[in-house]
């Protein structure tokens, strides 16, 4: 296999995944729950799967990450875990008290069959409290399939049409992003004095401050009043078509509230897009702020250009961010040489190629339901100068001596990459920077190695 061509390590057939670049829905159900204002998340299936969920995002995020479980045991896998369903929800409020309990099933759950809908019918929820849920098949999909799909689920349980005239603000589907970019895109948006719902909202939440006290749900996401109320909103942005558009579609029929879907506005084309519809639907001005932000990127983008210019670049992760970011990269002038996602589906393929022909690149290798093992292979046959991805980069990296720098989820190596934005005009500076840096350490260490040799 590494001697194959880009085509035939593409077309590869198999019976699974080398190293796949995705996790499972669940842990998007997961997230999306916590952007849920005192919501605790449920996981209907065994405790491995609660734990390693949480887990992989406690490590993501440096922050504790709350969840219960309807833990299977045999029993559960022969008669069904409707049992453990009813007496997990009893047990959650009496012991945790949430307002809200947002399940999702597992690969045992959806193998058995269990009816989630009638069984949450039939459980003893107390007064005021509620249960929501979402179907999240690990074998389906990825982790931003169960994003959007908790996300679907906030909609059908609670966003209500109750007002005859829509009011004059903007429901925003962030995707899935860190806190960080939830805070700049609801920066942006407040900069535009536009108000607006955004949900799922985990900033406050998987981002909170230390005060010493422990609160098992902190002050953060988005409110049940605040969710019911989003079948009032004139317009859904739909941020990254993955993991928001299905909500904005499934809102659309139930509330009639016009569906807007965009990019995850990473970059400064994306970024424009999302700032000009705002301003269109909602007849606002582009504040001197956003100019000035915007102008100081062009800067920057200007007097950098000789880093990047016609620099190859591969490029894995998310579908939303891999699109929103090879548009940016292009926009630098590299050449996106290798993109990848783990996640399915064709319409990525389709868009990524549809951006890279519009800037006049042809032979890429674009490849959806991906795996780590064939873009280490596309690498081997045809080298790129950066690679860009979530922390498993690294061992691509390593072995192909590749300058590295991570964007995504999960990064599990470093810190505080969470509270720092990638989306925007300020995440695209951010985004700038970082390139710059895995570039320019290359280039000193390779200068180095130079010297070393003409001194020995």
């Amino acid at each position: 296999m590494l001697d194959a061509t880009p085509k035939e390590i593409t077309d590869r057939k198999s019976g699974g995944m080398i190293n796949p670049a995705k996790t499972c829905q669940p842990i998007g159900a997961m997230y999306a729950a916590l952007g849920i204002h005192s919501c605790l998340p449920h996981s209907h299936g065994s405790q491995g799967c609660c734990s390693y969920h949480r887990m992989h995002l406690t490590r993501h995020f440096r922050d504790p990450i709350m969840a219960t479980t309807s833990s299977f045991t045999e029993g559960a896998s022969v008669f069904g875990g409707g049992a453990n369903l009813k007496t997990a929800i009893k047990n959650v409020f009496n012991v945790y008290n949430p307002e809200v309990m947002a399940v999702h099933t597992t690969c045992l759950s959806e193998t058995i069959g269990d009816d989630l809908p009638t069984i949450i019918k039939s459980a003893d929820v107390p007064e005021g409290k509620l249960v929501i849920h979402a179907n999240t098949p690990s074998y389906a999909g990825s982790h931003v399939t169960g994003f959007s799909n908790m996300t679907k689920g906030m909609v059908q349980y609670l966003s209500e049409a109750t007002e005859e005239t829509k009011k004059q603000q903007a429901n925003i589907i962030p995707g899935f992003v860190n806190p960080g970019d939830m805070r700049e895109i609801k920066r942006i948006t407040e900069a535009m004095d536009i108000e607006y719902i955004m949900f799922p909202d985990t900033s406050g939440v998987v981002d909170s401050p230390m005060t010493g006290k422990h609160e098992m749900f902190p002050k953060g996401g988005t409110t049940i009043s605040q969710l019911k109320d989003t079948g009032n909103s004139k317009a859904t942005y739909a941020l990254g078509s993955y993991a928001s558009a299905d909500a904005a579609y499934h809102l659309e029929r139930k509330c009639k509230i016009e569906p807007i879907v965009l990019k995850t506005p990473i970059g400064i084309k994306a970024t424009d897009e999302y700032v000009m519809a705002l301003s269109n639907k909602f007849s606002k001005e582009i504040p001197k702020s956003l100019e000035e932000e915007r102008g100081q990127l062009v800067d920057i983008m200007t007097d950098t250009h000789f880093h990047f210019h016609g620099k190859r670049v591969a490029v894995f992760g998310d579908p939303d961010i891999v699109i929103a970011l090879t548009e940016y990269l292009l926009s630098l002038g590299m050449t996106p040489v290798h993109v990848l996602t783990g996640t399915p589906g064709k319409k990525f393929e389709e868009e990524v190629k549809e951006i890279l022909a519009a800037a006049g690149i042809e032979g890429s290798n674009v490849k959806a339901a991906g795996d780590l093992f064939t873009l280490q292979q596309w690498i081997k046959n045809q080298p790129v100068d950066l690679l860009i991805g979530n922390t498993y980069g690294k061992y691509i990296a390593r072995a192909e001596d590749v300058p590295f720098f991570r964007v995504g989820f999960p990064i599990l190596d470093r810190s505080v990459h969470s509270y720092m934005p990638i989306v925007g005009y300020k995440g695209a500076m951010r985004l700038l920077e970082m390139i710059s840096n895995a570039l320019l350490e290359r280039q000193d260490r390779d200068a180095a190695e130079e010297d070393f040799e003409l001194v020995m």
